[in-house]
């Protein structure tokens, strides 16, 4: 069955209406289009418009990636229709109409046409894994089983944006600095290739003996001006080789072990994965997904391989009759405030609760370690910045201040 991105127009109001949908071939759709009212006017299989787009090089395509937000303001969507009783058949309909996002508009299509033939909402969502990762399709099952749908819907679109803000701080907070990083780099760049060679050329015939930190800039410039494209493919060939060498088991355990280890970088990371983590748990299981379902959708969010160990280790425990925290306590891994509410949530029975709260915590934790991140790495870059400059002045002109001297 393929799908079809449709023109047509309403027969009964002579409005306009466009969108996708799934058909055996042209005579079907154009039927299926009829019993809702929709006289076609023209039609056109996916598969034959993403290949002139490939040949056209459409831009915009390249930029039409499903995001985490899109899905989260879609999700907020149904969940308010889905809550004042529209059927979901038709609330998929509505989100078809109201989503900008071409390539959710084709999800959704799909999903609503194969819930329209029977197919539960969860294995219809498990189909688009690229767009519905493995959380969201088992919350939305544990909802559907539990028939509470809609609250299951809100509490997904509360999570998906708190990740989005938490991601989203963190990363608008280190914008600055990443910045005067790549600025830095290109003025000193530019200083050694185009402004200092031209200077230190006054001193080739003087016959007088340079100081250390002017010959040490003069071979930096000579380097960097005549190998360039040398450093540059060192630098590529680099990264190339540390992206594969992390790709494998042992190096991406070595790797993510370094990054816990960094030192205030790696408390961050730890906040980060642990926050993410505890929402993940504390979402699931107030949806009623099953206590070691929850660990392993939660272990796959922390993105790093030591603490994903450490989680596939208390799963096996917890198996065996124990409880949730003592695993996580007893690695050290985790901090000691997450294993001690999760106990005390185990006691009382309220560990979603214990979850959320921990979740807050770390997160607002993360956003004050940020912001004072932030507001040293601004200062330290401007020093470094002006300390390379400053090198750069000082190297040049010192042997002129000392010709000037022996002239006198």
């Amino acid at each position: 069955m393929a799908v079809y991105e449709f023109k047509g127009i309403y027969a009964d109001t002579g409005k306009s209406a466009k969108g996708y949908r799934e058909a055996d071939n042209p005579k079907a759709l154009r039927a299926s289009l009829r019993r809702d009212g929709i006289l076609l006017t023209t039609a056109q299989e996916e598969k034959e418009k993403n290949k002139r787009r490939h040949k056209d090089i459409n831009f915009g395509a390249l930029f039409g990636r499903v995001k985490s937000s899109d899905v989260a303001v879609m999700t907020r969507q149904l969940a308010t229709l889905v809550r004042a009783g529209i059927p979901l058949v038709e609330s998929l309909s509505a989100l078809t109409e109201q989503v900008e996002r071409e390539g959710l508009v084709r999800v959704l299509t799909t999903v609503r046409e194969s819930v329209n033939e029977g197919t539960s909402f969860a294995k219809s969502l498990a189909e688009h894994p690229k767009v519905f990762p493995v959380l969201y399709v088992n919350m939305v099952a544990a909802g559907e089983v539990s028939g509470t749908l809609e609250s299951v819907l809100e509490r997904l679109a509360d999570f998906m944006e708190g990740q989005s803000r938490l991601k989203g701080k963190v990363l608008g907070a280190l914008a600055y600095p990443a910045a005067m990083v790549l600025i830095g780099i290109g003025l000193v760049t530019f200083l050694m290739i185009a402004v200092v060679p031209k200077v230190t050329s006054i001193f080739e015939n003087i016959g007088q003996a340079l100081p250390w930190y002017t010959q040490l800039l003069i071979f930096v410039s000579k380097t960097v001006g005549s190998y360039w494209w040398l450093l540059i493919l060192l630098a590529a060939g680099a990264i190339f080789g540390l992206r594969r060498w992390v790709k494998t088991p042992a190096g991406r355990m070595k790797w993510d072990r370094m990054k816990l280890a960094l030192p205030i970088f790696g408390r961050l990371n730890l906040l980060v994965a642990v926050a993410r983590f505890a929402r993940t748990l504390s979402a699931l299981l107030s949806s009623g997904v099953q206590l070691l379902a929850a660990m392993e959708i939660g272990r796959n969010v922390l993105e790093n391989a030591k603490l994903e160990a450490v989680v596939t280790s208390a799963i096996e425990s917890i198996r065996e009759g124990q409880s949730v925290a003592e695993p996580l306590k007893r690695s050290g891994a985790f901090p000691p405030m997450l294993t001690h509410m999760v106990a005390v949530g185990e006691k009382t029975g309220q560990l979603e609760q214990m979850l959320e709260n921990v979740s807050r915590a770390y997160e607002a934790d993360v956003e004050v370690k940020v912001a004072a991140l932030t507001s040293l790495l601004e200062p330290l870059m401007i020093v470094c910045l002006g300390a390379a400059v400053g090198f750069i002045t000082m190297a040049i002109l010192m042997p002129l201040i000392q010709m000037n001297e022996l002239v006198q």
